[in-house]
């Protein structure tokens, strides 16, 4: 047997995923803990002490610890957020520096990826429902804090004409998914080369049009399968696969599990709308 000891520089206490039901707060408190917290929809607005936060979906925010903070407003109704309870380690050798780094990330920031850092989230809450707990747990905070820590501003780069060419794409995949798009539509509608577009769009985005179109597809697909009482046949269609066969096949490439797999999985998922 092979055994191996970790010092890692975080604790997991707990996690969980909010929905709201459009009533209530978030309450006021002071944690001993830090928490942190990722918005899927909906915006949170949040007061920590004298500072105000309204964090939009595909934003985290990190609340720290012995400071208070209190909801500002009702739960919106569209509002789903992750949230994470964890404390610092404080390592005694060099090791810890190097871990440390990784938690260097703005309090407040929104993300390059957010399909990604929900489906750690839903990793980690998979991975809390074992009785024991594991270093996973951590593992897969810290890889969610690297990816905080890649952070990104609100604002496109306006003397990039590339870049910004690059956003405008990668907005008319988030609202035209559910049609029959590809680089070469979507290059057509902003008056530019497909191969360009796709270069740019590679380059601001670590992935390739087509990557995006599938995982905005995938994760629409993921929301109808928890919320919606939709047949598999539906969801293909208004999600833009073109039937139930290709629908899957994308959906396992994506997450490793069948539609149906994923649903089963993640009804498990700790929810809270209070």
């Amino acid at each position: 047997m092979f055994d191996i000891s970790l010092s890692l520089p975080v604790h997991v206490q707990n996690g969980g995923l909010f929905i709201s039901r459009g009533l209530g707060r978030h309450p006021q408190r002071v944690l001993n803990s830090w928490e942190l917290i990722f918005v899927e929809t909906g915006t949170l607005t949040l007061k920590e002490e004298d500072t105000v936060f309204s964090v939009n979906a595909g934003e985290s925010l990190l609340l720290w610890p012995h400071r208070k903070h209190v909801g500002v407003g009702n739960f919106p109704q569209d509002l789903k957020f992750y949230w994470l309870h964890f404390e610092l380690r404080h390592l005694p050798d060099q090791a810890a520096d190097d871990c440390l780094s990784l938690l260097s990330f703005p309090q407040h920031g929104k993300v390059r990826d957010p399909q990604y850092v929900i489906s750690l989230f839903r990793q980690f809450l998979n991975e809390q429902e074992a009785i024991t707990h594991s270093i996973a747990l951590e593992l897969i905070l810290l890889l969610i804090m690297q990816q905080l820590s890649v952070a990104v501003s609100d604002a496109t780069p306006a003397d990039n004409s590339g870049i910004a060419l690059a956003y405008k794409a990668r907005q008319l995949i988030r609202t035209q998914y559910h049609l029959k798009i590809s680089t070469s539509t979507l290059a057509r509608q902003l008056h530019c080369n497909a191969d360009y577009l796709g270069r740019v769009y590679r380059r601001a985005f670590h992935q390739t049009i087509t990557d995006a179109i599938h995982r905005q597809r995938v994760l629409q697909a993921e929301k109808m399968l928890l919320t919606d009482a939709c047949s598999l046949s539906e969801i293909a269609q208004r999600c833009g696969f073109q039937d139930v066969g290709y629908l899957r096949k994308i959906f396992r490439n994506a997450v490793g599990l069948t539609p149906a797999a994923w649903k089963k999985r993640y009804c498990k998922e700790h929810i809270n709308s209070d």
